[in-house]
C-alpha cells in the first residue's frame, strides 16, 4: 500500500513565522504552499518551495481567500468569475515561484473557507479548479474525498488526489466537524495513527458516529500549526511504515 502525506506550509508573513515547516518537510511527501492571499508572501513562497525541492517533496499551490487577518478561514461571497480569476492569479504565482526554486508545480489544493465552501458547492469548486487549470493545465487537483470538490474535479476530467485529514473528526456526510466543536481537532498522536491505519485498511472515511464512507485514499493531510503537530506527523509516518505502508508523492 502507498499513500502521500501532505501539509500546508509557507504560511508565515514577513518577520512573523507560522508552523513547524522545517520539521514537517522531513515527514511529508507533498507540500501545499500558501500563495500570499490568506498567508505567505513571495519570500516565504520561495523559501518553502526551495526547501521542498531540496528534500524531494512535491510542490502544490494552496490558494485561498484574500483574508490575511482571518487566515482565509472566513467566508467571502464572490462571483464564480472572481473566484476563478483569484485562483488563476495565485496558482500562476506558485508556478513561477516553483520554477524559481528549481522545481515545478504538481498540484493545487484549496485553502480554508474557500475549500469548505467548495466541498459543499460543486459549481464554486469547478470555478476554482478551472481557474487553477488555466494557470497550468497539467496540475493534479487535490480534493477533499467524497465531497462536491471531487465531483467538480471529475467533471473537468482533471487528474485528482483524494484527501483525508489525519487530525480532524468527520461527520457522517464526509464533511469535517466544525473546529469550534470540542473534539473536532485531535491532538493525541496515537489516536491519530490508529484511526488513519483503520481508514486505510477499510478504504473508507470513518465518521465519529461509526459511519463508513468508502473512498480511495491518495493523500493524508497533516497540520503543521497545531499543538503537537510535529509529534503527530512523525508518529503517523512511523506507524504507517511499520505496517508496510510506503510514503510517496501521489
Amino acid at each position: 500500500m502507498k499513500v502521500d502525506l501532505n501539509a500546508d506550509l509557507g504560511e508565515g508573513f514577513g518577520p512573523w513565522p507560522m508552523g513547524a515547516d522545517a520539521a514537517m518537510m522531513d515527514v511529508i511527501s507533498s507540500a501545499n504552499i500558501a500563495c500570499g492571499f490568506h498567508a505567505g508572501d513571495p519570500d516565504q513562497m520561495l523559501k518553502s518551495m526551495s526547501a521542498a525541492v531540496a528534500r524531494g517533496v512535491g510542490l502544490g499551490a494552496h490558494p485561498g481567500f484574500p483574508d490575511l487577518q482571518g487566515f482565509g478561514r472566513r467566508q467571502m461571497h464572490m462571483s464564480h468569475a472572481e473566484v476563478a480569476n483569484m485562483v488563476t492569479y495565485q496558482t500562476g504565482a506558485a508556478v513561477a515561484m516553483a520554477r524559481a526554486a528549481g522545481g515545478s508545480l504538481r498540484h493545487v489544493k484549496l485553502h480554508g473557507a474557500l475549500a469548505n465552501m467548495a466541498a459543499d458547492d460543486a459549481a464554486l469548486a469547478r470555478a476554482a479548479y478551472e481557474g487553477a487549470l488555466r494557470a497550468d493545465p497539467g496540475l493534479i487537483v487535490m480534493v477533499i474525498a467524497s465531497t462536491a470538490q471531487e465531483e467538480a474535479a471529475l467533471s473537468l476530467c482533471a487528474p485528482i488526489a483524494r484527501e483525508i485529514f489525519a487530525d480532524r473528526a468527520y461527520l457522517p456526510n464526509a464533511r469535517l466537524q466544525d473546529r469550534r466543536v470540542a473534539g473536532a481537532v485531535i491532538h493525541d498522536p496515537q489516536i491519530v495513527a490508529t484511526r488513519i491505519l483503520k481508514m486505510l485498511r477499510e478504504g473508507a472515511i470513518i465518521a465519529e458516529d461509526g459511519t463508513r464512507i468508502p473512498t480511495p485514499i491518495d493523500t493524508i493531510c497533516l497540520h503543521g500549526d497545531t499543538p503537537h503537530a510535529v509529534e503527530i506527523a512523525q508518529n503517523l509516518r512511523k506507524s504507517l511504515e511499520a505496517e508496510g505502508v510506503t510514503i510517496a508523492a501521489f
